[in-house]
């Protein structure tokens, strides 16, 4: 163990729940530790009982992706939703695409779109696109293009390239807003220089 490692695992031990949740993530990547996934999932599972949002979070993305634990997608949402209570954007979207999906919870599109919501209203542009696409598909809402292209928008704003394909595609069909064959251009640019990287 490197010394900064160390220092974090003195912390740890002591209760610090930041440090427990570092002291899990250099476990998981074997930074200043032997990698040690077992040792990542026991620190960040402690820092997840003090109530650490993080913590909780990645946590149930453990158990949802299988790393390090058996998968376990009940298990996930109820780590997600420990988080989303607290506001953590990241695991609302994540329990929008459970509910949506049906992965750990019943299927739910209505409550999926409220998590969506959630995670959207904080600025997260996956949520963005994925209420986009709820809203152009009328899944778990009234179909409502304009709002569709509002949250592609936003989305596309913020680089997201998909989401400029979509609103492209808004623009040259005139679903939900104006059609503009000149913006629709725009927007197959910019989503164009994402394939160009």
């Amino acid at each position: 163990m490197d010394m900064a490692a160390g220092i974090v695992s003195a912390l740890a031990e002591q209760g610090d729940a930041g440090a427990q949740l570092s002291l899990a993530k250099l476990y998981r990547q074997g930074e200043g530790v032997a990698k040690d996934l077992s040792a990542a999932v026991r620190w960040c599972r402690m820092a997840a009982d003090q109530g650490l949002a993080k913590a909780q979070h990645n946590l149930g993305v453990t158990y949802d992706e299988g790393d390090g634990v058996k998968q376990d997608h009940v298990e996930a949402a109820k780590w997600f939703h420990l988080a989303a209570d607290q506001g953590f954007a990241p695991s609302q979207h994540n329990l929008g695409d459970m509910y949506l999906r049906g992965l750990g919870v019943a299927e739910d599109p209505g409550r999926a779109l409220e998590f969506f919501h959630l995670a959207a209203d904080q600025g997260l542009v996956r949520s963005q696109f994925c209420l986009g696409s709820m809203y152009n598909e009328g899944r778990g809402v009234n179909r409502d293009c304009a709002r569709a292209a509002e949250l592609y928008r936003a989305a596309a704003e913020q680089g997201d390239p998909l989401a400029q394909l979509n609103i492209g595609i808004m623009y040259r069909e005139g679903r939900g807003v104006i059609q503009n064959e000149d913006e629709a251009q725009t927007w197959f640019e910019l989503a164009k220089l994402h394939d160009d990287e």
